[in-house]
Formats: C-alpha cells, sequence, structure tokens
C-alpha cells in the first residue's frame, strides 16, 4: 500500500475519496500537524472536515465530550482518552473516519511512568474505536513529527 513516491497524507487521502469517506483530526500535543499534512496536500477539502487543537482537558471535555472521570481516572494522556477524543470530533465534525492524540512532546511534563515522548492515539473508524501508546525519541520537533507520521500511517493500515 505504501510507496516512496507518494507521501502517506496523499495515500490516505486517495482511500478516502475512493471509499468516499470523510476524516476529522482531535489533536492535543501535535498541535494540528496531522491536519496540517492532510490539507496541504490540494483537493483535501473533499475529505477532510475539520479538527479541533484540544490542549486543554477542558476543551477536551467540553468540546470533544471526553468525560470527567475519564481525565481524573486516566488523565489527558491515556488511550481512554484518546478514544473519547476521537469519537467525540468524528460526531462533531460529522466525519466516518477520526485521528486524535495527547502526549507529553517535552521538553517538560511526563511522569516517570509516561516520561517525555509517550503520546497516546485514538482510531475511529465507521463506528469502531481502537487505541495506541507509542513512544517516541528526540526533541520536541522530531517527537510531534513522528506523532503525525504514526497516525497517518496507522489510519491507512487501519482502512
Amino acid at each position: 500500500m505504501f510507496n516512496r513516491e507518494k507521501p502517506a497524507a496523499a495515500l490516505l487521502l486517495d482511500l478516502l475519496r475512493e471509499r468516499k469517506l470523510h476524516i476529522s483530526t482531535a489533536e492535543s500535543c501535535t498541535g494540528g500537524m496531522i491536519a496540517t499534512s492532510l490539507t496541504a496536500i490540494p483537493g483535501s477539502s473533499d475529505v477532510v472536515n475539520g479538527g479541533v487543537v484540544s490542549y486543554t482537558n477542558e476543551v477536551k471535555h467540553n468540546v470533544l465530550g471526553v468525560k470527567t472521570e475519564t481525565l481524573e481516572k486516566f488523565s489527558a494522556v491515556s488511550e481512554e482518552c484518546t478514544k473519547e477524543m476521537a469519537e467525540g470530533v468524528a460526531k462533531l465534525l460529522h466525519s466516518e473516519i477520526s485521528v486524535s492524540v495527547s502526549g507529553y512532546a517535552g521538553p517538560a511534563g511526563g511522569t516517570d511512568a509516561q516520561p517525555v515522548g509517550t503520546v497516546c492515539f485514538g482510531f475511529y473508524v465507521q463506528g469502531q474505536l481502537s487505541s495506541a501508546t507509542k513512544h517516541f525519541i528526540g526533541d520536541r520537533a522530531n517527537i510531534r513529527r513522528e506523532a503525525t507520521l504514526f497516525a497517518i500511517t496507522t489510519m491507512l493500515e487501519k482502512m
């Protein structure tokens, strides 16, 4: 499915067009980089419905519908939270497909259990929710780039 001549984001958009599906994003630590990667490609507006940058717990809760209990019990950097973010943005922006991300891009933040570089992802594909946690190394810019690439390539695999 992957080829070196076409970026993963372009392949994902092609697949969405072929299947007549729409995508939305809910991003915390990537700050809109996933949406930027998708919308940088001409013609993306026919399948990209939009995105929400939800840096604070208040936005995660009030805009995306993440439960207060989820944030209190698991934190914003958890698969439980990113699944609710993905489902929330799909409903909010009327998309059949969505991806969400929340993590510690650094240099500050993180915990002993979840150090800087820990990033959680939520994937919503036509009503089916899944999630993943990855640990990326490097500086803030690298962690954000790697998280963006992982989100896009994982969505390709899940389609």
